[in-house]
C-alpha cells in the first residue's frame, strides 16, 4: 500500500498569490483557522477582527497571519466560488494534500455544487499523483475518496491521518484512517 501521512492541518512554506486577488471584505480564515501566537482555537472569531471588514490589528498581526493565504488566494484554478467568504470553505494546502476547512455554521457547504464534484475530482487527480483531500469541520475530519468519503471522526493534537491504496482484482482500493498520537 503506498500512503501519506500528515498531522495537524497547518499552511505550508511561502506561497504567492494570484494576480488581482485579494483577501477584499473576506476574514473566515480569521474564524476558521487557529492562531497559535494568540492562543486562538480553530472555529471562533479572532478577536482583532472585524468580520466582513478585516483586521483591528492588521499592522501588528502575529505571523502565522502575515504568512497565510488560502487557497483561492494562491490557486489560479480555483474560480470566485471559492472565495472562502462565498464557498464557506477555506483551502488550504497541507503536507500530503489539500484541506478544505468548512465553516461550522455551514456544515453541508462542502456537500454542494460546485464544490463535492471539485473536491471528488481532486481526490482522484491526488491518487494519481500521490497526495489527498481533507474536510475539516472544526476537528472532525472526512477523507475525500475517489470512491467514497471516509468519516475519521475528532483529531485530537499529535494524531496524523494515513491514506493509502493498493490494488485488487476489482481495481484500485483505497483506504484511510486516523494514526494515534505518539506515545499511545
Amino acid at each position: 500500500m503506498s500512503a501519506t501521512a500528515i498531522t495537524e492541518s497547518e499552511p505550508l512554506g511561502e506561497v504567492k498569490v494570484v494576480e488581482g486577488r485579494s483577501c477584499g471584505t473576506c476574514t473566515l480564515c480569521c474564524k476558521l483557522l487557529r492562531i497559535p501566537e494568540l492562543n486562538k482555537p480553530q472555529g471562533s472569531w479572532c478577536t482583532h477582527c472585524a468580520p466582513r471588514s478585516g483586521c483591528r490589528a492588521y499592522e501588528t498581526r502575529p505571523q502565522s497571519c502575515r504568512e497565510f493565504f488560502c487557497g483561492f488566494m494562491t490557486s489560479p484554478s480555483v474560480g470566485e466560488e471559492w472565495r472562502p467568504s462565498v464557498a464557506r470553505i477555506v483551502l488550504m494546502a497541507v503536507e500530503g494534500g489539500i484541506s478544505a476547512v468548512v465553516d461550522h455554521d455551514r456544515p453541508q457547504a462542502w456537500k454542494g455544487a460546485p464544490y463535492y464534484d471539485q473536491l471528488k475530482g481532486w481526490a482522484r487527480q491526488g491518487m494519481e499523483e500521490g497526495w489527498f483531500v481533507l474536510v475539516r469541520i472544526d476537528k472532525h475530519i472526512t477523507a475525500i475518496l475517489p470512491e467514497r468519503d471516509v468519516e475519521l471522526g475528532i483529531m485530537e493534537a499529535g494524531e496524523g491521518i494515513e491514506v493509502g491504496w493498493y490494488p485488487t482484482p476489482a481495481g484500485m482500493a483505497y483506504e484511510a484512517r486516523k494514526i494515534p498520537a505518539r506515545g499511545e
